[in-house]
C-alpha cells in the first residue's frame, strides 16, 4: 500500500509534523494545550502508521517518543508552544528517517492493470 506514491510511514509522519507545526502558530493555545494536542496528534498518527507498516515496533516507538517528548516539553519545562512544535517536528523527522529502513508497507501494491 502506498500513499501518494510514497511509503505510508513517511507520508503519515510528514503530515503529523506539519500538524505539529500548525500548533506552533498558537491560535490562543496555552503551552499545556499545545503540548496535549501535539502529543495526541503524534500518538494517533503513529498508531495509523504502525497499522500500515510491518514490523509495527519501529513505527510505534517513533510515535511514542514523539508523544512523550511533546508532553515533557509541555509539562516538564517552561517552554513556548513554538518550541513544543519544533521539538516534535525534529523528533518525528529524525525518527522517520531512522525507521524508514526498518519498515515496509503492510500490503504490497497490486500490479497495474495490463502489466
Amino acid at each position: 500500500m502506498r500513499v501518494f506514491g510514497r511509503e505510508p510511514a513517511l507520508v503519515i509522519n510528514t503530515v503529523s509534523a506539519a500538524l505539529s507545526l500548525l500548533v506552533t502558530f498558537q491560535f490562543g493555545l496555552t503551552t499545556a494545550q499545545a503540548g496535549a494536542i501535539v502529543a495526541a496528534v503524534s500518538a494517533v498518527f503513529a498508531a495509523v502508521a504502525a497499522a500500515v507498516t510491518r514490523p509495527i515496533a519501529p513505527q510505534a516507538f517513533t510515535g511514542l517518543v514523539a508523544a512523550v517528548a511533546a508532553l515533557v516539553a509541555a509539562f516538564g519545562f517552561e517552554v513556548s508552544p513554538e518550541s513544543i512544535g519544533a521539538v516534535n517536528g525534529l523528533i518525528l523527522a529524525g525518527l522517520a528517517l531512522l525507521a524508514r529502513g526498518q519498515v515496509t508497507p503492510s500490503k504490497p501494491n497490486a500490479p497495474a492493470a495490463g502489466a
